[in-house]
């Protein structure tokens, strides 16, 4: 552990460092954020396919894009911010169009989690008090990393003194190329997902479960980012690209294979294993150019990909969806890992 800065407040904001073997994972308390993950292609080059940056300050720019964030209270979007729970009505402060994202203006992502070492890594841990963005209940969320073998594993418990909704997870980009090389759409894809919730114009889910046969969104077997991802299809039309969640098969509550990227040209794989119901899949769309990564690379449209594991979006406002509601006595948990490995071949 060392201190990699301060906020503009004044508050101290540690960095831990993970090793296994080849793999390296660095993540800092504020956001709880993945700062960089380091792992071999096939060949044993050893490259960051996270995107990110090389200072704390970037971390602090108010518009960075959650960058190996910690998202919440609410990950993901709320229609108009609103929601009722026991009859009573919530209103989350709106930031993306009409709509309440990744918890609000300000998120679980822009606050200093208290840090401490655990066995093979770090937990971090915030106290949500109630009103918080909006949000009823005084919260206490705790975020574990640990790093074994090739897996690093996230494991997420929160638990409440009002009922109040939750939806926690780890919007970290990947390029598996590398961070600073390039774009992702020839990279695959491969979802176990047989159905998806469509969205409106807003990226809000219209409360249906469609089937992604016969659509660009069947990746249920490998297919490359950008193969399909221009087609002349609404629901891309819509979010610019993928943006989407996606229902994924088995039991819920389960750890089970939510997707499997890879990188023919490095030989780079990821496989992500969740016990959640449902995974963004994001393409990178509204990157822009904006941000710098480390090798002075700006980040474009399409430099990382995200695999948010998670419960459905706006599932508040969907009575049919899995609850997001967690109430007084009850300990939500979740755990998601992600796994590297490399391919035969070149």
């Amino acid at each position: 552990m060392s201190i990699w800065g301060q906020t503009e407040a004044g508050v101290p904001v540690p960095i831990y460092t993970l090793t296994s073997g080849k793999i390296e994972v660095r993540a800092m308390a504020y956001g709880a954020k993945l700062v960089s993950i380091r792992t071999p292609d096939r060949t044993g080059k050893v490259a960051d396919i996270e995107l990110g940056f090389d200072t704390l300050q970037g971390y602090l720019n108010s518009k960075e894009p959650h960058f190996g964030s910690v998202v919440g209270r609410y990950g993901n979007r709320i229609a108009l911010g609103k929601f009722s729970i026991d009859g009573h009505s919530y209103q989350i402060p709106v930031n993306n169009g009409p709509n309440a994202l990744h918890g609000g203006p300000k998120g679980f992502d822009r606050f200093v989690w208290q840090a401490h070492e655990v066995t093979d890594g770090v937990e971090f841990t915030l106290v949500s008090p109630d009103g918080d963005m909006g949000f009823p209940g005084t919260l206490t969320a705790k975020v574990r990393y640990t790093l074994t073998g090739n897996t690093l594993r996230i494991d997420y418990s929160a638990t409440t003194d009002k009922p109040t909704v939750l939806n926690l997870t780890n919007h970290a980009y990947f390029n598996l190329h590398g961070d600073d090389l390039g774009n992702v759409l020839d990279q695959r894809i491969e979802i176990h997902a047989d159905r998806f919730t469509p969205v409106d114009a807003g990226l809000i889910p219209t409360g249906e479960l469609e089937p992604v046969a016969g659509t660009p969104l069947d990746f249920r077997k490998p297919e490359t980012i950008g193969a399909r991802i221009n087609d002349d299809f609404e629901q891309l039309k819509l979010a610019g690209g993928y943006d989407h969640n996606f229902v994924v098969n088995g039991e819920a509550g389960t750890l089970r294979v939510a997707a499997v990227a890879t990188d023919p040209e490095s030989g780079r794989e990821l496989t992500v294993e969740t016990t959640e119901p449902g995974v963004q899949f994001y393409s990178g769309n509204f990157l822009d150019g904006t941000f710098t990564g480390p090798h002075g690379v700006k980040y474009k449209k399409h430099s990382g990909f995200c695999l948010e594991t998670q419960r459905f979006p706006d599932s508040p406002n969907h009575p049919g969806f899995p609850t997001t509601v967690l109430r007084p006595g009850e300990t939500f948990h979740s755990t998601t890992t992600f796994s590297f490995s490399t391919m035969a071949g070149g």
